[in-house]
This record gives structure tokens, sequence and C-alpha cells, in this order.
């Protein structure tokens, strides 16, 4: 086990450093140069010329001088840079963010496991029933409707018809733990429920397999309840690939979270990322992507790990 896990984080550092040289190059290649908006709303042309911009901003040098100067400082210090428009450590802006992301995607993540799980049983034991019916029913029109229109509407339709609209000024935990939950419960149930479609449906297609298999019949046989024949025996051996479908699952949960944040106003990941992009303030962008691939590669190690939990013939070597 332990080796296994040394082997796996060790393979984690080429793919991490070959994503970042690809975020690195991809950012700077987009339509619009950060000098030009600086200049324009600054109003600064007057006053410094473009050459002493780019050189105090670092700018000037060639882009893998740049791009070596720039990982260097975060293997060696944990130094992601500075704004480009504000010169503020961008490690803070990810630590100020992070838990707000963090927080919403946790609540998501937990909404999507307590919709799919139990209605994708109950659809396997009670295979063509009205409840069946009716599961497979609310998946298909999850997998319909976007998330990002039903966060809209949500805010929209309401301060409409009603006056009421959620709160845009964010709560953070610390200050009213009752409030930021609240505050948080819309977002991530919408995301958490557009997520759960496709669980949904894995893990009752699983469940179904499982359910046809030999060594089900014998525990039937046994006399055994239905409650300990399918939480001892069938759930554990359909929850692998549900499991597996759950890391895969990661870096749509982050999307999602990114336009959440951007509808409901949630100073996270997302929204900090958006304003970077349209500012194109690059150390904060490749600071956003470095942070979440991370993320993403280690919930999947995290999967896999699981896999030993869910099955003990699992064995790692």
């Amino acid at each position: 086990m332990r080796a296994y896990l040394v082997r796996r984080l060790a393979a984690l550092v080429p793919t991490m450093l070959l994503a970042s040289l690809i975020v690195f190059v991809t950012v700077r290649l987009l339509p619009g140069d950060v000098i030009d908006m600086m200049i324009a709303q600054n109003d600064i042309g007057s006053k410094v010329t473009r050459d002493a911009l780019e050189a105090a901003l670092g700018l000037d040098k060639p882009m893998l001088t740049q791009y070596f100067n720039w990982i260097s400082a975060i293997l060696l210090h944990g130094d992601f840079g500075r704004s480009l428009w504000q010169q503020a450590p961008v490690s803070d802006e990810l630590l100020a963010r992070l838990p707000v992301t963090f927080e919403l995607g946790v609540m998501a993540l937990g909404v999507a496991m307590l919709v799919a799980i139990p209605i994708g049983i109950l659809s396997a034991i009670r295979q063509d029933s009205w409840s069946d019916y009716l599961g497979r029913s609310f998946s298909i029109l999850m997998l319909s409707i976007p998330g990002f229109w039903l966060g809209t509407i949500v805010m929209v339709f309401p301060a409409i018809w009603w006056g009421v609209s959620p709160e845009v000024r964010y709560i953070p935990f610390r200050e009213d733990p009752l409030g930021n939950l609240w505050q948080l419960a819309l977002p991530a149930i919408i995301l958490g429920t557009s997520l759960s479609a496709v669980t949904m449906r894995m893990t009752r297609t699983m469940m179904l397999e499982v359910l046809r298999q030999d060594y089900i019949r014998t525990a039937w046989a046994k006399g055994q309840s239905e409650r300990g024949v399918i939480l001892r025996h069938a759930l554990r051996n359909a929850l692998i690939p549900v499991v597996t479908l759950i890391g895969l699952q990661a870096p749509i949960l982050i999307g999602g979270a990114v336009i959440m944040e951007q509808i409901f106003v949630i100073p996270g990941m997302g929204l900090l990322l958006l304003e970077a992009v349209s500012r194109r303030d690059y150390p904060i962008i490749t600071g956003v992507f470095l942070l979440v691939g991370v993320v993403v590669m280690l919930i999947n190690l995290l999967v896999d790990l699981s896999y030993g939990l869910l099955d003990p013939k699992v064995r790692y070597r």
C-alpha cells in the first residue's frame, strides 16, 4: 500500500509539470494584451512607455524563461507570483478563495450522493415499478436541464414575481455558520442534482447487474432480509464503478462551481478565475488552474485508494 502510494504521488509530478506548461503557454495565447488593457484603462500611456511597463511586470522575457522562473518559485518557495493589477500575492488570493469553493463543492457532492445512490438502489430493486419509472424520469430531466439555466431561473424569476432574491453579500462561515450554509444551500442543491443524474443511472445499472449474480441468489435462499442482502452483499460490489464515475465527475463539479459562483456572486475560485480571465491577469489564471489540477489528481488518487475499502480482494502493490 505504501509503495503504491509513493509511486502514484511520484507520477503526479511529471503530469503536473506538463499540465502547468500547457496552461502557462495557452493562457498567454488568449486574444487581448494585458499591457494594452492597462494603458487604456489607467491612461498611463503618456507616463510610462509600453516597454517599461512590460519590464516592470516581467513580461519582457521569453515565454519559456517566464515559465521556468514561475515554476521554480512555486516548487522552491511556494510563491505563485503576484497579480499584474493589484500586485497582491496570488497565494493569498488562492488561500482566501479556496475554502469557499471547497465548501460549495463538498455540499454539492453530498447532495448528489444523497439523491443519486438511494434513488438508484430503489429503482434497481423495484425494477419496472412506478418508483423506477419516476427515478429514471427524474434522472433524464436533470440530464436535460443545464445547471446554469436553472440557477439563472432561480435567481431571476422569484425576484420578478415575489420580490425575493438570494443574498448576494457573502456570509463567511466563521461569522455566521447557519447563514453561510443557508446561502450556499441553493447553489449546492442545483449543482448537486445536476451531477446526480449520471450517478443515479450508473447506480441503478450496476445494482441490477449485481442482483442477478449467483451469490445474491444464495443470500436470498439462506433467508436473509432484503436490507441485509442489499447493503451487505450487493451495494459494496455495485459501488466500485459508481465511485470511479464520481472521480471522473470532479472536473465537471469544479466547472459547475465556477458557473454557480458567477450566478450567485459567491467569492470563490470560480469568480476569481473569471475576473482574472477578463483582465488577462496571467499569474492568477495559471495559479487557479494549477491548484485545480492538483485537486483533481488527488481526488482521483483517493478514488483509486477507496477500491480497497469497497472490495477486500483489491490489493495494492
